[in-house]
């Protein structure tokens, strides 16, 4: 018979083995570094697999890529052993005349969430609501495919528009199966806490995109990860206890030394993941 002590003892091991189990992939949003990858996709690629992330976000030019050509950029994301843990698209992506034909290049890269980065300009809060219908339409087509769809905030869908924000709009109006990927930085410009957010949003944190910002003159989104004002650790325990995160994908939009930049991103990523 098992005693109380052998039974806390196991029951302990077996929380660290889901704990261990549980390791969220680090990728890049390959936009950090969009100038190199213009030059050389492959090359970049390759790159950033050095630099030690494990898997990238392609964003909404690799829409226009041929079947073939996406082969050939998979072939290379597992020379390197790394995965595509998402796409970044825009709003067209998700008309029905295209989304079939994009959810098969997520296939084929090995992406399992296609996220809209944008979705253009939208003045009212029943235009949100016709974003947030599409994106479930969507997310009806993909599914066949064993694809998410989700959303992208940047900073005007964390400001009130006729009294509300936009992302609770999209959030109230999607099915909770369609991803809220957060954008941590812009969220925290806004003046949100990214830490409330996900804790009000169970299961629906899949992706985030950890983008810090700060407010000091010429700071901003210059800011490297893990030098800003987001508060990281509080972070990272929210979406993993409750946002139901799968990825995280560092984003760097300043111009300083963008591949340099991105390591010295990563490297204070594990400092701080410990």
């Amino acid at each position: 018979m098992l005693n109380r002590r052998a039974f806390l003892g196991s029951a302990a091991t077996v929380a660290l083995m889901s704990a261990a189990k549980k390791k969220i992939p680090i990728g890049l949003e390959l936009y950090s570094v969009r100038e190199e990858l213009a030059k050389d996709l492959f090359g970049t690629v390759k790159a950033v697999a050095k630099l030690g992330y494990e898997g990238v976000e392609f964003f909404s030019p690799y829409t226009q890529w041929k079947p073939d050509y996406a082969k050939e950029v998979r072939k290379v994301l597992d020379d390197v052993n790394m995965k595509c843990l998402s796409t970044h698209n825009g709003n067209q992506a998700f008309a029905p005349a295209d989304v079939e034909r994009v959810a098969e290049l997520n296939t084929i890269l090995g992406s399992k969430l296609m996220v809209m980065a944008s979705a253009g300009r939208v003045t009212t809060l029943d235009g949100w609501k016709g974003v947030a219908e599409k994106l479930g339409k969507a997310s009806e087509t993909t599914a066949k495919a064993g694809i998410r769809v989700g959303f992208h905030n940047h900073l005007v869908e964390f400001q009130p528009l006729e009294g509300k924000m936009p992302m609770v709009v999209l959030a109230e109006n999607t099915p909770k199966s369609v991803v809220l990927q957060l954008d941590v930085g812009t969220c925290v410009e806004s003046g949100n806490d990214p830490v409330k957010w996900i804790k009000d949003h169970p299961g629906r944190i899949v992706s985030l995109h950890l983008k810090d910002w700060a407010a000091a003159p010429g700071k901003g989104y210059e800011s490297v990860f893990g030098e800003g004002a987001a508060p990281w650790k509080k972070i990272f325990a929210m979406a993993e206890k409750v946002g139901g995160v799968e990825g995280y994908l560092i984003e760097y939009e300043g111009k300083t030394t963008p591949m340099a930049t991105v390591g010295r991103c990563l490297e204070n990523y594990r400092k701080l993941k410990g």
